[in-house]
């Protein structure tokens, strides 16, 4: 278990690194947003390659932190049930959706793009739009994106284990009866 739990803390730093970095890109996607619209107003010059540009930022942005999300347990759940069930049934249901619905959309969202993603990439498809992008480089957005959730999710389903066999701590657990102490 010990050689899994460094494997999870590589996979949680890549992440984290990964995710604090292309935040940085949403802040990009703005100011060219606000330049592109001044210079449209002001000038009436305007490209459709730095609309595209915002879009793949933001592409970027969301594709590559979603496993930083996941690590951060910032994804949306609907925890009308799930909130109410002890701790251990909780972690279950966790490790359950990760083997069964969390890696298998992943995996099949990889399988599926990866192809296209060639196709692009050899033909050097570009936008339709004057002026537009080459789009293999947002298209590789979706496998890599994916590809980091799937080991995202490789990495809790690791510590989820972890935790049921009392070799990891449950910040989770350990937060809750921190709070009933107070």
């Amino acid at each position: 278990m010990a050689g899994l739990l460094s494997l999870s803390r590589v996979i949680d730093a890549i992440n984290t690194f990964l995710g604090k970095s292309v935040s940085w890109l949403l802040l990009a996607a703005v100011l060219i947003s606000a330049v592109n619209a001044t210079t449209r107003k002001l000038f009436n010059l305007s490209s459709n390659a730095w609309l595209e540009a915002q879009w793949y930022l933001f592409s970027a942005a969301f594709l590559i932190a979603a496993a930083w999300t996941l690590l951060s347990s910032e994804h949306v759940k609907v925890d009308l049930v799930y909130g109410q069930l002890p701790r251990r049934a909780q972690l279950w249901i966790e490790i359950l959706g990760t083997i069964f619905f969390l890696l298998p959309f992943c995996l099949i969202t990889i399988y599926l793009s990866w192809p296209i993603v060639v196709s692009k990439f050899v033909s050097g498809e570009i936008s339709n739009n004057t002026g537009g992008l080459l789009l293999w480089p947002v298209w590789a957005l979706i496998p890599a994106g994916f590809g980091l959730l799937a080991l995202q999710g490789l990495s809790e389903l690791i510590k989820r284990i972890a935790i049921l066999k009392g070799d990891f701590p449950d910040a989770i657990a350990l937060a809750d009866a921190e709070a009933q102490t107070l």
